[in-house]
C-alpha cells in the first residue's frame, strides 16, 4: 500500500512538471557564467560594440520548493537559465554572515524572532520555507558557503542589509573571489570606499538620471568597475540607457515590484502573455533584467546570450 501511494505521488509530481514547463534535474543542464578571471569579469560587465542580455535572479530566484537565499534554489535557477545570484548577507548573534533577506526569521524559515539573536549552530536547526510557505529541506547558508559555491558557476552580487560595505569587500578577498562576486555599492561614498578598499572589485551602483551620472563621476571609481542599476520601472529619461552606455557600463532594470508580480499574482494565466513585455525591456536598452521568476522567464526569453555576441566564452552549459 505504502509502494503504490509513493508511485501515485512520483507520477502526480513527473506530470506536475510536464505540464507547467519545470525541468526535473536529472534531464535539465546547468546554464555557468564563468568570466574566468578579474579582466574576465570587467570586460563581461562592459558595454562595447552591443551589449548582452541575461538575468539576475533576486534573492536567488525562489520557486515553488525551492527557498529564497538558499545553495538549493541557486542551483535550480541555473538548471534553467544563464543568471548571475543576488543575495542578502546578514550578521548572526556570534558575528557570522549568512544569507536572509528579512530581519527577522518568521516569514521564510521554522523559526521566530530576529537573526541576530541566534546564533549560526542555532540558526543551522532551522529549515527555509518556499514561496507558498512550503517547509523545505534547505538550510540557512553562510556567505563563505555562497562564496565557494558560486566559483566556476555564477556571479554572486552581495546586496547590502546590515553588512558594511568593508566586510563584504573582506569576504570577497578571503574568499580570492574578485572574479565571481561583486557588491551593492549604495551611495558614491559606499563605491568610493570599495574601489579604495580592492580596485579589483565590481560593484552595482544606482543611477536613475542622467544627473546622477555627474554626481557618480565625481567620485573618481572607474566605469570598468560598474553595472548600473537604473531602477524598477522605465527612466524617466528614455536617453539614460545610451548615456551610460555611451561610459562602457550595463544597465540592470529590476522587474520584482511589477512584471513580476502581475505573473505572481496570477493576473495572466501563464507567463507567454507577459513575453512581449519582457522581451521589450531588452529592445529599450535594458541589458540585464534583475527578476524574482528566473525559472518561468526562461521558457519565453530570446537565446541568452546571443550567439553574435562577443561574450558568449563566458557562457557555457554542461
Amino acid at each position: 500500500m505504502v509502494r503504490l501511494l509513493w508511485i501515485v505521488l512520483f507520477t502526480i509530481h513527473l506530470l506536475f512538471c510536464s505540464a507547467f514547463g519545470y525541468k526535473l534535474n536529472a534531464q535539465s543542464k546547468s546554464y555557468y557564467i564563468d568570466a574566468g578571471t578579474v579582466k574576465g569579469l570587467h570586460d563581461l560587465f562592459r558595454f562595447k560594440n552591443g551589449g548582452i542580455n541575461f538575468l539576475s535572479s533576486h534573492r536567488g530566484g525562489p520557486d515553488f520548493s525551492f527557498a529564497e537565499n538558499s545553495i538549493e534554489t541557486f542551483n535550480n535557477t541555473l538548471q534553467h537559465t544563464y543568471s548571475i545570484i543576488e543575495c542578502d548577507p546578514r550578521y548572526t548573534k556570534d558575528s557570522v554572515i549568512v544569507l536572509h533577506h528579512d530581519p527577522t526569521l518568521d516569514r521564510t524559515t521554522t523559526g521566530h524572532g530576529k537573526v541576530s539573536d541566534f546564533t549560526l549552530e542555532e540558526l543551522k536547526k532551522l529549515h527555509l520555507k518556499d514561496v507558498n510557505g512550503n517547509v523545505t529541506t534547505a538550510k540557512i547558508p553562510t556567505l563563505d558557503e555562497a562564496l565557494e559555491w558560486a566559483r566556476g558557476k555564477t556571479i554572486v552580487v552581495l546586496d547590502k542589509k546590515d553588512v558594511p560595505i568593508e566586510k563584504r569587500v573582506q569576504k570577497i578577498m578571503e574568499h580570492n573571489a574578485e572574479a565571481w562576486a561583486m557588491v551593492m555599492a549604495y551611495n558614491y561614498k559606499e563605491a568610493k570606499k570599495c574601489y579604495e578598499l580592492n580596485s579589483k572589485i565590481l560593484m552595482e551602483i544606482f543611477i536613475n538620471s542622467p544627473e546622477k551620472i555627474t554626481e557618480f563621476e565625481k567620485s573618481g571609481v572607474p566605469w570598468e568597475n560598474v553595472v548600473v542599476f537604473v531602477g524598477h520601472s522605465e527612466p524617466k529619461d528614455p536617453e539614460l540607457f545610451q548615456l551610460i552606455h555611451e561610459k562602457g557600463a550595463l544597465c540592470i532594470q529590476g522587474t520584482s515590484r511589477n512584471l513580476d508580480r502581475i505573473y505572481s499574482k496570477e493576473e495572466v494565466s501563464k507567463i507567454e502573455d507577459l513575453k512581449n513585455e519582457y522581451i521589450k525591456l531588452f529592445q529599450n536598452g535594458v541589458d540585464i533584467i534583475e527578476t524574482d521568476i528566473p525559472v518561468p522567464l526562461s521558457r519565453i526569453l530570446p537565446e541568452i546570450p546571443k550567439a553574435e555576441s562577443s561574450k558568449t566564452n563566458y557562457f557555457k552549459s554542461e
